[in-house]
């Protein structure tokens, strides 16, 4: 029998239940501990169609359905097998914080509240959950353990998905099959280290033969994939032959590409989208809106429109290189598709609450949502839709998430392997040698 683990009590922060409204259901045996002041700003965030606003108002729901008509001193027993919740009310600072932490700060209160049960609890692990890695510091710093919400997260992310695989030394019979043969060949004819998930590419190779594959998991065989053009945008590696592939096929509806800045992610999605537009009702562009300093929108100059520009410009961007490609007397379809609201632009929390229906669904900078946000935007889709998210795991500007805990990793990590899915990581820059340079080298 496995020896029983030690209880500890989890001293929740606001950005905690902000991220994740469920997070009181993932801490097995042990207790939870929400400091008063976090009810106070859960309170401010109540109102508004956000998800930070979804999830301070599940998480009161929740609390309110726990408690009852019960008080909370003493606990409330979560679930069974489940620890207890029990609200923890301000106190004094405490004589060995009041040097050095301002109580000014919401941050101090809660972690004051956390010192005293340490304080008063010697023999409990005491540990403050937090995504704010500055308060963890803090905590730290005066003996006090804290530690990141971990839950959703990917766990090694040096291993995750690419999306395709390179094998070498295949036989020449192999290759001749895939250029000649409509069936392609068997994947039973290639030297596998492990099984081939559904929708995943092939670069095959011998010597200076070589040819390009994807895994049809509806017949266990390798059919080849050529390089194709999509809206006079022409994929320059294999990488970009992969992603146009996936993107221009109707049977995929859920595509991620994820890569560095100028590995054509967000051009080559738009080019399918306007390739394949008479198979969809409307085109959706979204991103959410993460400010690159502490400042929101609201400091900007002008009215909303102006407010967002900054944010929606690189959309704008990747527009002015298709309408660059277009030809034989089309340089007015995509600002005719604009001015039909047939292509639309806006921030992602513009187009949460439209119909999702038959629609090619894009969102760009996807590294800065959050799981939860992922998971919201998929489940709207309806019939004929295609969603694709496009990003850099690496380069995140939201506060509490990192390669880790960010939306994206977490769908290519749960979702590889599905039929109606499929994910390229792109990794060679196409932009220019001079931004290829700087992105490898600074």
């Amino acid at each position: 029998m496995a020896p029983r683990k030690q209880k500890k009590l989890m001293v929740l922060d606001t950005n905690v239940i902000l991220h994740d409204s469920s997070c009181i259901y993932q801490f097995d045996e042990h207790d939870i501990a929400i400091p008063i002041p976090v009810l106070e700003e859960l309170d401010q965030f109540k109102k508004g169609k956000e998800s930070i606003n979804y999830h301070a108002r599940e998480f009161l729901r929740a609390l309110d359905s726990l408690s009852g008509d019960r008080l909370f001193n003493g606990g409330v027993t979560i679930e069974p097998q489940k620890g207890k919740i029990s609200i923890k009310l301000e106190q004094e600072i405490h004589p060995e914080l009041a040097h050095n932490f301002s109580p000014q700060k919401i941050d101090h209160h809660i972690l004051n509240i956390a010192y005293h049960l340490a304080k008063e609890k010697p023999d409990l692990d005491i540990i403050l959950v937090t995504k704010d890695v500055n308060l963890r510091m803090k905590a730290k710093s005066i003996g006090l353990m804290a530690e990141d919400y971990k839950t959703n997260q990917v766990r090694d992310i040096s291993s995750l998905y690419k999306g395709y695989r390179l094998l070498e030394n295949v036989h020449n019979e192999v290759l001749r099959n895939i250029y000649n043969g409509h069936g392609g060949c068997s994947k039973n004819d290639l030297d596998l280290q492990s099984d081939l998930l559904a929708n995943e590419y092939l670069i095959l190779k011998n010597g200076k033969q070589s040819a390009l594959g994807i895994h049809d998991i509806s017949n266990e065989r390798i059919r080849r994939v050529d390089k194709t053009l999509a809206y006079n945008i022409l994929p320059r590696n294999a990488e970009q032959i992969f992603a146009l592939d996936s993107l221009l096929n109707p049977d995929i509806q859920l595509v991620t590409l994820s890569g560095k800045a100028g590995t054509g992610k967000t051009l080559l999605t738009l080019a399918a989208a306007l390739q394949t537009r008479r198979q969809y009702r409307q085109i959706f562009m979204a991103r959410p809106v993460v400010p690159l300093s502490n400042k929101d929108i609201g400091f900007l100059p002008g009215d909303i429109e102006s407010k967002l520009q900054p944010y929606m410009q690189p959309l704008f961007d990747n527009l002015g290189v298709m309408q660059l490609s277009e030809k034989n007397g089309k340089e007015k379809n995509i600002a005719k598709l604009l001015e039909e609201d047939k292509l639309v632009i806006a921030p992602l929390s513009y187009i949460r609450g439209r119909s999702l229906v038959k629609i090619f669904f894009i969102v760009d900078e996807a590294q800065n949502l959050t799981p939860h946000e992922v998971k919201t935007i998929i489940t709207r889709a309806g019939e004929g839709t295609k969603i694709v998210f496009t990003g850099d795991i690496f380069q995140i500007d939201h506060p509490y998430l990192d390669c880790q805990s960010n939306g994206l990793s977490y769908l290519i990590e749960k979702m590889q392997g599905q039929q109606l899915y499929a994910h390229i990581n792109l990794e060679k820059g196409e932009r220019s040698q001079l931004a290829d340079l700087a992105s490898n080298i600074l």
